[in-house]
């Protein structure tokens, strides 16, 4: 008996044993399988990762199986600002905006409340009151939202945008600071503490991304507050950028310098012009700078799909008009240490395209576009083909194209030669009209997942 107790024993034990490696094992899948969304790759690096929503937009599949398989976090877009909350004096509205936060709790999200004191988007009584009225208008406006989403916000944009561009430093002219003076700023901040005590209080503002003369004035305003123990706990950078305004190059210094206040640093209002390679390497830049800094806790970009970002035809965001990933996703995907493309030999897929010319005439030529798989297996593959205007495709095979940049920037997928083995190649091709012009296509990046 004592031979037969012992040997279930060891089987007992053995099971458990062979038990805890498969689970083990399943976790392990799991989470690689987690790394394929910007969301889980940025909970892997202890940040969130997301966007803003509109409430109009969540009756459409391909918006919200984007947005719920993605993003972490989900930040109103205009339906918390003053005109949509509280469009007549002491009437308050929140039908859209309930919409958009019980969605995203439904997921699992995070809510950015955005925003409680802006000089924008304000109704038309606001900015008749006198100055006692106006405060207590703002305040009450300040209670009655947060009173209304109490527990149920992770941070608010407490003032939006008030000083000023260019270099003077100055305050922004607007009801608030017209009639209340600078004294504002501070005093809706301690009244939104008093009415969410568990919610971050942050201040958000456009074009303080690098060090300057704005940004300068917002961080001697934040250090001034720490050291008065007015409650502020983060700082919102926008990050609208484009080729006129890039990411400037002490980006990641400058997030550093406010992280060094004691303050939160956040990117909330991400999106950025362009296309292909540049685009890319701009969104793998400010993620990397994020990610060099502790104290900055998430990044949110503007919007889901490129169709409906308010700069629309600069196709700003990470997914094109057909909800399709663009390589800038890949860069992202991989900045943050997901399976979205990297180095070849680390276990992460990668590959490379590279451009022929396989037949020339005088009015078009015919182009290839060979696609090889790096050290590991892919199943998708991502490129993108500029032409160079006035040229214009007449037909393509083995891809499936879509278009931006004025119908001159192509970004291709697979049709049906997306899975590939390592170090194996398939190609796509063109048929374009010169239209006068001999000049070679450039091809972008190569992004696999």
């Amino acid at each position: 008996m004592r031979m037969t107790l012992l040997r279930l024993s060891r089987a007992a034990t053995a099971g458990l044993v062979a038990a805890a490696a498969l689970t083990a094992a399943t976790h392990s899948a799991e989470a690689a399988r987690a790394a394929d969304t910007l969301g889980s790759a940025a909970a892997g690096q202890g940040r969130y990762f997301g966007t803003a929503v509109a409430a109009s937009h969540l009756d459409e599949a391909g918006y919200v199986s984007t947005l719920n398989r993605e993003f972490t976090s989900a930040t109103p877009e205009n339906e918390m600002k003053w005109d949509a909350t509280e469009p007549s004096r002491g009437n308050f509205t929140f039908g859209a905006a309930d919409q958009v936060v019980d969605h995203a709790r439904s997921q699992g999200m995070d809510v950015r409340g955005h925003t409680l004191v802006w000089h924008s988007q304000l109704p038309s009584w606001v900015g008749g009151l006198g100055a006692a009225d106006l405060r207590t208008a703002m305040n009450n406006h300040i209670n009655s939202v947060m009173g209304h989403y109490k527990g149920q916000i992770h941070s608010w944009d407490v003032v939006n945008e008030a000083f000023q561009d260019g270099g003077s430093g100055a305050r922004r002219s607007s009801p608030f600071q017209d009639k209340l003076g600078n004294g504002f700023i501070e005093e809706a901040f301690r009244t939104a503490r008093a009415a969410d005590p568990a919610a971050k209080l942050c201040y958000n503002d456009y074009n303080t991304d690098g060090v300057n003369a704005k940004s300068n004035a917002v961080y001697d305003m934040v250090k001034d507050f720490k050291s008065r123990g007015v409650p502020i706990d983060c700082v919102g950078f926008q990050g609208h950028f484009n080729s006129n305004s890039p990411v400037p190059a002490d980006f990641r210094a400058n997030l550093q310098r406010f992280a060094d206040l004691g303050v939160d640093v956040q990117i909330t209002e991400l999106d950025i012009e362009g296309s292909g390679t540049a685009q890319a390497n701009s969104y793998a830049d400010v993620v990397e700078a994020c990610l060099a800094v502790d104290r900055c806790t998430g990044i949110t970009v503007w919007g889901v799909t490129d169709k409906y970002s308010w700069r629309s035809s600069g196709t700003p965001l990470l997914f094109d008009g057909d909800y399709q990933e663009k390589p800038a996703y890949g860069a992202v995907l991989s900045a943050l240490g997901g399976d979205g493309g990297g180095d070849p030999g680390n276990g992460t897929a990668s590959c490379t395209a590279t451009y022929t010319r396989t037949a020339d005439w005088s009015s078009g030529y015919n182009g290839q576009v060979t696609i090889t798989a790096g050290s590991e297996p892919i199943g998708s593959w991502t490129t993108t083909v500029t032409f160079a205007s006035p040229q214009r495709v007449q037909a393509t095979w083995n891809a499936t194209p879509t278009w931006d940049g004025g119908g001159n920037v192509m970004t291709a997928r697979p049709s049906w030669n997306g899975t590939l083995a390592a170090g194996a190649s398939t190609s796509f091709g063109f048929t374009v009209s010169k239209n006068g012009s001999d000049t070679a296509p450039a091809v972008g990046a190569c992004t696999a997942s």
